[in-house]
């Protein structure tokens, strides 16, 4: 890959280079030249009195002597063009490192930031050029961003006192006001609150994910994947756990999360009498179960927010495996979906930086 610095070093070389081939070549012509006037013989002297004739003088220079010396010049020439390329690529390739450290250094803080960690800064110092404008317009975007997500965390934190409150409220008068003669109306009553509040509560989790984890821990997920299956009501389904030590960065009650709504949709949508493995092997935690077949084509609604495949509004709102895809998300993760040949799915989440 031809990087800016490769091409800074092959620039520098380039010029070098050409540069010094014609000041070298310049120098060997006139030198040529000059040695060719030297050696050419002089003009026959003039007969002088008593018809003797003098004897003309040597050439300064002899012509094999010219042709050597010509010779010998143009190979120095050669080899100090050859040490002084290598020697200007060397040179050229550090001095462009030096220049652009500082993008370096504005890559790799683009790099190490998340949601978590938007206090950061590059902090570039040295002469108020082009690369520190660019560093310190970054440091400000960061900043705007910084109090925006702050903002949207305090939204959240307050909607759900706001929104949880009434819901409950809502519950324990309809649990206490109203008597059991009243008919199916009290349970569907209770139902209805319920739904809304798992709808609320999943929504909630799902813009906590998107916005990052604040104080990310060491997590045991093999711990997490037990506890979160012995929770689940596994109906007639047959589900087995193998989960080997894994220790992972983030947030437990999260982690806790995304399990449970993996294997509650392995049990949820699955054949009668049929089977779900979880196996959590070496940062990556695989769910496979036994249910219907799922369409290619459906594969891109899975993981989208309110989008259900083969089941009812009433069976769900359609965030299960979207919430999960963002807790993976905020943890480094990767989600993938693929189809069992006999029915059923089968979900990956890949996780970093596993010790």
């Amino acid at each position: 890959m031809r990087t800016i610095r490769v091409r800074l070093a092959l620039t520098y070389t380039g010029l070098f280079l050409v540069t010094a081939a014609v000041l070298l070549a310049s120098v060997n012509l006139s030198l040529h030249h000059r040695l060719r006037l030297e050696t050419r013989p002089p003009a026959p002297p003039a007969p002088v009195a008593g018809g003797v004739l003098t004897r003309p003088p040597e050439p300064v220079l002899r012509p094999r002597l010219m042709e050597e010396v010509v010779t010998y010049q143009w190979e120095v020439a050669g080899v100090a063009i050859a040490v002084m390329t290598l020697v200007s690529l060397a040179v050229g390739w550090f001095f462009a490192g030096r220049m652009l450290r500082p993008v370096h250094r504005i890559t790799a803080t683009a790099r190490r930031l998340s949601l978590s960690n938007l206090h950061e800064r590059i902090a570039l110092t040295g002469p108020h050029d082009e690369l520190r404008e660019l560093a310190d317009t970054f440091d400000e975007m960061l900043a705007r961003l910084e109090r925006s997500v702050e903002g949207q965390r305090r939204f959240i934190a307050t909607a759900s006192h706001e929104l949880r409150t009434p819901l409950a409220v809502q519950r324990a008068a309809i649990e206490i006001g109203l008597p059991d003669d009243v008919g199916p109306v009290k349970g569907k009553l209770l139902a209805a609150n319920r739904r809304s509040e798992r709808l609320i509560d999943a929504l909630l989790v799902l813009a906590q994910a998107e916005h990052g984890i604040e104080t990310p821990e060491e997590v045991e997920l093999s711990e997490v994947v037990r506890l979160a299956v012995a929770e689940l009501d596994h109906g007639d389904v047959t589900v087995t756990v193998t989960a080997g030590p894994c220790t992972v960065l983030g947030d437990r009650t999260l982690l806790h999360r995304l399990v449970t709504n993996l294997a509650g949709n392995a049990v949820r949508h699955n054949v009668p009498g049929g089977t779900a493995e979880i196996t959590l092997t070496g940062g990556v935690l695989r769910v496979v179960n036994t249910g219907p077949h799922v369409p290619p084509e459906r594969f891109g609604d899975l993981f989208a927010p309110f989008r259900r495949i083969g089941t009812t509004r009433t069976q769900g709102a359609g965030l299960g495996l979207s919430i999960a895809a963002a807790i993976a998300r905020a943890h480094g993760a990767r989600m993938e979906a693929r189809a069992n040949p006999g029915g059923g799915l089968e979900l990956v989440a890949r996780f970093p930086a596993v010790s």
